[in-house]
């Protein structure tokens, strides 16, 4: 689906350095292939979500060279993440740098850890939230949050982290209840988590790191 790009979505996605990033996955993936990991649920995240056509563009905010890098060659935005204060001051700087070129923009936090995304679900999702001024989309466990919108003129003010869908809730954001949609929900932190992917089917990058990581278990 064709869209004018100025009444596309822009999504801003965060990722911590790639050393830090996913720690509770180093059980499931061992602590040498788990940044590694990390990069390709966000490089596949990112090239899902370029592929929406409700999505005008994606800006990562990150300080990862090696992450900045590979996301920007897939045709990402990279926003340095100067306040350097922690994932929702980076959301909140990654919305004021692109409405800083584009003041009308409407904007949206993206998880970087959905390697099951469909960028057909990813549009289902961003057309309910062009219907309010700030939604948000809980995670599978129905604690999280994966994706947080605010229309044109309004701001994103996240909340993200922990048990994040109350906050949201209190804070006046319509929550998304779509059937279907799964890809978005599938956040990634566990080795359960992974296997639920897994069986939702995870990009390309993420199937090579894993296919890698199980060859490495069984070797050892």
């Amino acid at each position: 689906m064709n869209i004018d790009p100025d009444d596309g979505w822009s999504l801003v996605v965060p990722l911590k350095p790639l050393a830090r990033a996913k720690s509770r996955l180093a059980a499931a993936a061992g602590p040498g292939l788990r940044p590694r990991l990390a990069l390709a649920f966000a490089q596949d995240t990112v090239a899902a979500a370029l592929r929406c056509g409700r999505v005008r563009d994606v800006a990562v905010v990150t300080d990862d060279p090696v992450a900045a890098a590979a996301l920007a060659a897939l045709g990402a935005r990279i926003v340095p993440d100067s306040p350097a204060a922690g994932l929702n001051a980076a959301l909140a700087h990654g919305a004021r740098t692109v409405r800083g070129a584009r003041p009308h923009a409407r904007v949206a936090a993206l998880n970087a850890d959905l390697p099951a995304l469909r960028p057909g679900e990813l549009a289902r999702v961003l057309e309910a939230a062009g219907e309010f001024p700030r939604t948000f989309l809980a995670d599978a466990a129905e604690i999280g949050t994966t994706f947080l919108s605010a229309r044109s003129g309004v701001e994103l003010a996240p909340a993200f982290g922990g048990a994040s869908r109350l906050r949201h809730l209190s804070s006046g954001a319509v929550e998304i209840r779509l059937a279907g949609v799964d890809s978005v929900r599938r956040d990634v932190d566990t080795g359960e988590d992974l296997a639920a992917a897994l069986a939702l089917g995870i990009g390309r990058r993420t199937a090579a790191h894993w296919d890698r990581t199980a060859g490495d278990r069984a070797a050892g």
